[in-house]
């Protein structure tokens, strides 16, 4: 969520960031909303003044013995004013709420201009020993024909048991998932810095709404009615807002998470994409990295964690790069996103493995997550960023055919032998 202040003095800048990020511009009628509530603000404050004067001056004639009455009735009637008004600005504010939920974050200046996929920026690619060969497609299986040949998962199982895009790992396969979840979790706690957290895999609204998947993005959450709690989308929803309607002392910061957690989209649009496999699926496994820093740091803190969720790719060995997203892709919540993109070698194709981003106050805001510089300091808003460290599903589809042999085995990398009872699939 934006300061509203910052609406009322730098409309221009807001329509700016809006039209940049392909949402409805609502800045007029957010000033007007904003304008109407002020008012009322007002009157409702003269009211309460005159109603302090009556009140005051029935008192007066009590102890004088002189008759009240009129003015008693005159201060019922002003209380009753009050009373509407007071109606009048719930709802004027409720509809100025929904209306700041609906804007955007504000860019980051060093965020490229464009308007979708094709104007994102290439930073940087890696491979082992720097090998250039690595980004050319190759022959071999895909990873449906290897999980097939190895039985690594089942996803027509999982369709018969929940709904397509529920996938089943089976055997070594669900050995191999376990595998890279507590190899992240341990890099991160033990050479990152990060605390490991194990969130609820259900949360509120209200917890939606702190990191900005709610009210854009509802029509993307798996919900359960009867108890409104919803399935996360992503660990980012309940590690994040641990902290909401919390004040953090400075000195704590920064306040460094990981999580791992099953996440949950209905993927609603996606109808017509590659669906195959582990393309794109509706639930899936994630090591999540969460940061709070305060704003003059975040920056610093962003390329940070990057660096940690690239660590994981190298250590395993996969080819990847680094992009940095342009205004139009760039996401809702944002005010700058790297995204890390596997290289699927069979496929011959880049997979998002990774999407890390800065959302500076704006989730914070929304959360009511404050922090102060020192013990005696009012009270402001901290910065928060997170980062995929990794997802496990289309990093799988590149392992499998990063790492498939000529003779039809798959190689496991040395640093995931400790845990794993084999070093290879055959």
């Amino acid at each position: 969520m934006l300061d509203i202040k910052l609406i009322r003095e730098n409309p221009d800048v807001v329509r700016a960031a809006i039209k940049a990020k392909h949402s409805e511009d609502v800045v007029d009628q957010i000033l007007e909303f904003d304008r109407m509530r002020r008012e009322i603000i007002q009157q409702v404050e003269v009211l309460k003044q005159e109603r302090n004067t009556v009140s005051e001056e029935i008192a007066k004639l009590k102890r004088a013995k002189e008759p009240a009455e009129q003015r008693i009735a005159d201060m019922k009637a002003v209380g009753d004013q009050i009373a509407l008004l007071d109606g009048e600005l719930r709802e004027k504010e409720l509809s100025l709420s929904l209306l700041m939920d609906s804007v955007p974050n504000l860019l980051h200046s060093s965020v490229p201009a464009g308007e979708d996929a094709t104007s994102n920026v290439e930073i940087k690619r890696w491979a082992p020993s720097g090998d250039q060969r690595a980004f050319e497609k190759r022959d071999g299986l895909d990873h449906l024909a290897l999980a097939d040949k190895h039985q690594l998962f089942d996803f027509k199982r999982g369709a018969k048991i929940t709904a397509a895009g529920f996938p089943v790992y089976m055997g070594r396969g669900a050995q191999l998932e376990r595998a890279f979840i507590n190899f992240m979790l341990d890099l991160h706690t033990r050479a990152h810095g990060y605390t490991e957290v194990l969130p609820p895999f259900f949360v509120n609204a209200q917890s939606l709404r702190g990191t900005g998947q709610f009210p854009k993005f509802a029509d993307q959450v798996y919900h359960m009615p009867e108890d409104q709690l919803y399935a996360i989308p992503t660990a980012e929803v309940p590690v994040t807002n641990l902290y909401a309607d919390e004040v953090l002392p400075g000195e704590k910061l920064p306040l460094l998470h990981c999580a791992f957690s099953a996440c949950f989209r209905r993927e609603a649009g996606s109808y017509g994409k590659d669906t195959r496999g582990f393309l794109r699926v509706h639930e899936f496994n994630k090591v999540e990295l969460v940061k709070f820093t305060t704003p003059e740091t975040s920056y610093d803190e962003h390329e940070k964690l990057t660096a940690d969720a690239e660590r994981v790719l190298e250590l395993l060995g996969i080819p990847y790069r680094r992009i940095l997203l342009c205004n139009g892709d760039t996401g809702f919540s944002s005010a700058k996103t790297y995204d890390l993109e596997v290289w699927a070698p069979v496929e011959g194709k880049w997979l998002e493995a990774s999407s890390c981003s800065n959302f500076e106050d704006f989730q914070a805001r929304r959360a009511n997550i404050r922090f102060r510089k020192d013990p005696k300091a009012r009270p402001e808003f901290l910065h928060t960023l997170n980062g995929s460290g990794l997802a496990t599903s289309r990093l799988m589809v590149a392992f499998l055919e990063t790492f498939q042999q000529t003779d039809g085995t798959i190689r496991i990398p040395e640093v995931l032998h400790p845990y794993l009872p084999f070093t290879e699939i055959v």
